[in-house]
């Protein structure tokens, strides 16, 4: 059973591409059948992260949480240095204000969610994302309003609704973490409960799998519908995601942070809140829902295939394997 698991592993960037491609041509081909498949996208993604989570080693969080460094790169990596980047891109590529909030929305919030799986994927220390997940939730919830104001205006603090946003991450990231922890406590005192926490192993490739269809499958056609709209914001997206590992890099080399540590920084600068963000895209009136939800969903295309490359260049590329504990220079 683990030799199959570990075929599976191995194979999962093919099996993520495929996932794309099929969900893509499901919702293109038929459209109805596509659509309805949104609202099963949240329970899919509190799932993997349940699986996700059980595979984490609680009882190191303590040591995680404890890499000053890391943190500080963190910080600074997500809440300076990406905003300057998304102003200046912004910049280059002007678009609309109903646009600009869309590009705003998923673009200044790090995510909270799947970049733990996709560290992991990466060969980055999945722990400090998942340690700083808090961190990053709450600075991001003080900042956002502010960026917004400050790139847009005071016209859109009215517009944007805390609601949405908070029950996503209680729903996607706290609940599926204390049923992680209650399995690993269960595991530790019952024999039930290790084959449990030993089957929760065979969860995240197939869910995230999963998820990756129902994301193409029930969001192809919004980007088909606003593809004018599209056209305009890719460049933003795609500069984005060449952009943040450069200067993640160097973040890593300043913080003299180590390979895993490293990683991660790259992972957490490179992707964004797009499926939980997009619940207040939707919260927004019409027709800015619609405009701000399209550019959100045409970022979440963009970066699940920007992360099937991640996942291969970041350790073997951007930074390559060694010692664990070597620090980047």
């Amino acid at each position: 059973m683990f030799r199959m698991r570990e075929q599976l592993e191995k194979q999962q960037v093919w099996i993520f591409g495929l996932s794309i491609v099929l969900g893509g041509m499901l919702g293109i081909t038929y459209e109805d059948a596509g659509s309805s498949l949104g609202w099963i996208i949240s329970p899919l993604i509190a799932i993997l992260m349940y699986g996700m989570f059980a595979q984490i080693p609680f009882l190191k969080l303590r040591e995680a949480i404890s890499n000053f460094r890391f943190l500080m790169a963190l910080l600074i990596g997500n809440f300076i240095a990406v905003p300057i980047v998304v102003w200046v891109l912004t910049a280059f590529f002007p678009q609309p204000s109903p646009i600009l909030l869309g590009v705003y929305l998923v673009l200044l919030t790090p995510c909270i969610d799947y970049v733990i799986v996709f560290t992991q994927l990466g060969r980055g220390n999945e722990r400090l994302v998942l340690a700083a997940t808090p961190l990053l939730f709450v600075v991001q919830m003080l900042l956002l309003p502010f960026y917004l104001w400050l790139f847009i205006g005071e016209g859109m603090l009215e517009v944007v609704q805390v609601g949405p946003f908070l029950e996503a991450f209680v729903l996607l990231i706290v609940v599926p973490l204390i049923i992680a922890v209650i399995t690993q406590i269960w595991a530790k005192r019952k024999k039930l409960g290790e084959k449990v926490l030993a089957q929760t192993a065979w969860l995240p490739v197939p869910f995230m799998a999963l998820v990756l269809f129902v994301v193409a499958a029930s969001q192809i056609n919004k980007i088909y519908n606003d593809l004018h709209i599209v056209v305009r914001v890719i460049p933003i997206y795609v500069l984005f995601l060449i952009i943040t590992p450069i200067i993640s890099r160097l973040l890593a080399s300043m913080f003299k942070l180590d390979l895993g540590a490293g990683r991660a920084l790259i992972f957490s600068m490179g992707t964004r809140n797009s499926l939980v963000v997009l619940p207040l895209a939707l919260a927004l009136p019409d027709p800015m829902a619609t405009l701000a939800a399209a550019v959100i969903v045409t970022q979440t295309i963009v970066e699940l295939v920007g992360e099937l490359i991640y996942i291969q260049a970041v350790p073997n590329l951007i930074l390559k394997d060694g010692h664990s504990d070597e620090r980047i220079s």
